[in-house]
């Protein structure tokens, strides 16, 4: 007769066996890939933009599928409870998965426990854009600026809690600049303010500064990268002025529920490296300002290596700012 334990051995062998030949013949059904954003801004943009690519590489649709709700809350719990079986990824920035961990006390999902990593897409620096007659032409001169102006100049970012804010944070605590924030509901009202002249700067990713500085609008005088962008090659760096040592950024990278099968992860990897070759997309994301990894440096391991680390920095910067949000 067969025991119970046997029948359960049994069971569990062929639901194991069951698991890897699905994972083998993955993916046998389309993708659905979640921007947990609206339609319009970077994520969805860089969502459609590879979803050709990566529809030819896997040999099924892609879907991209907005689910947009409380800065990207909702999409990436949506992700983090799906089934782990690779038909439903996560494309997403850096706040969902390294900033609101920091700085939001009831996050409903753990990015590096519910969460796996497929890799890293991009990612877009962001810079200290000035007025436009600013007395200040370098980092330099804009923290001595800061220093002599009573009460700090005040400098506007895309809200509490974002990126630019976090960024901040980490450059008042560098230089001593006593910079004030002032934050805005987004970055267009700011940049608007800053051309107005009614802000004398701000801070901002790459990509939305850039034409502004390119059509004498407004300055770019610094960039928190690990080199000179080719964009704006006269740009100094904020590590090379001595203030500030970690890149800071928007990164774009794609995840999948935790559990994901390593095969499954290893096709949606491979992929989005398929997508990225596409001189097409590279052209149109290097015009913006964006920094692409080599395609062996684009692995879930070194995507999980960035978001612990940033998520390490914007938690130090969320403490020296006390930045907390409900």
């Amino acid at each position: 007769m067969i025991t119970r334990r046997q029948l359960a051995l049994g069971t569990a062998a062929l639901a194991t066996a069951s698991g890897a030949a699905r994972a083998q013949t993955f993916p046998d059904r389309p993708v659905r890939m979640v921007v947990a954003f609206p339609p319009g801004g970077n994520v969805d943009f860089s969502a459609r933009l590879i979803q050709p690519g990566m529809t030819q590489a896997l040999g099924q649709q892609l879907i991209v599928e907005n689910r947009p709700g409380a800065g990207g809350v909702v999409g990436t719990e949506s992700v983090a409870r799906a089934r782990p079986d690779g038909t439903t990824i996560l494309i997403t920035g850096t706040a969902p998965v390294s900033i609101f961990p920091g700085i939001m006390a009831h996050l409903p999902y753990d990015p590096l426990k519910d969460l796996a990593p497929i890799g890293m897409m991009y990612r877009v620096p962001v810079v200290l854009m000035v007025k436009k007659d600013l007395p200040a032409r370098t980092l330099a001169e804009f923290v001595a600026l800061s220093k002599s102006t009573r009460g700090g100049l005040s400098i506007g970012t895309a809200g509490i809690g974002s990126g630019a804010h976090l960024a901040m944070e980490l450059f008042n605590a560098g230089s001593g600049a006593g910079l004030v924030h002032v934050p805005y509901r987004g970055t267009g009202p700011a940049l608007n303010d800053l051309i107005a002249g009614t802000i004398p700067a701000v801070f901002d990713q790459l990509s939305s500064a850039l034409q502004l500085h390119r059509d004498g609008r407004a300055r770019i005088i610094g960039i928190a990268s690990a080199a000179r962008s080719p964009l704006v090659p006269d740009v100094q760096t904020f590590r090379e002025a001595g203030i500030l040592e970690p890149e800071i950024s928007t990164t774009i990278g794609l995840l999948a529920p935790a559990g994901t099968p390593p095969q499954a992860i290893g096709k949606l990897r491979d992929a989005l490296v398929a997508a990225m070759s596409d001189p097409t997309v590279r052209d149109r994301l290097l015009s913006l300002g964006a920094v692409i990894p080599p395609a062996a440096e684009v692995t879930p391991a070194a995507y999980g290596a960035i978001v612990r680390e940033e998520t390490e920095i914007n938690l130090r910067a969320a403490r020296l700012g006390n930045v907390k949000l409900e």
